[in-house]
């Protein structure tokens, strides 16, 4: 079952050296703590937020590039995921917090404020990474 659209709304901003075309998305349908009719935040393809799960980006958090956020994961704030990072589990990004590169957050891992998580990094159980931490 789908549980977000493309509301039609976009906007292009450059990012990695490059434009880029983000998509607002909208939940069709009830899950977790999201409302039907529920805005969302800003994604560049479908394959950005699985449709399966709870996982939901807010506000006006971004994931872009071959990023993915599954699971029951929540982006929100003014975060942005992307490159090939992974948010999946319970984990949270919020804030002005940047998740990228090969990077992956997982478990109840919470990633806020100005803080970065990129390369190769892992960050996963109860950990949180917050502040203006890299």
């Amino acid at each position: 079952m789908k549980k977000y659209e493309f509301t039609g709304e976009t906007k292009v901003v450059s990012k990695s050296f490059r434009e880029v075309t983000l998509y607002r998305i909208r939940a069709v349908v009830q899950f977790g703590h999201v409302e039907a009719g529920e805005l969302g935040g800003w994604i560049e393809k479908e394959e950005n937020l699985s449709g399966e799960g709870n996982a939901w980006i807010y506000g006006d958090a971004e994931v872009y590039g071959d990023a993915e956020v599954y699971g029951d994961a929540k982006v929100y704030g003014d975060a942005w995921i992307y490159g090939n990072a992974e948010v999946c589990g319970d984990a949270k990004v919020c804030g002005d917090a940047k998740v990228y590169g090969n990077a992956k957050v997982y478990g109840n891992a919470w990633i806020y404020g100005d803080a970065e998580v990129y390369g190769d990094a892992e960050v996963y159980g109860d950990a949180k990474v917050y502040g203006d931490a890299w």
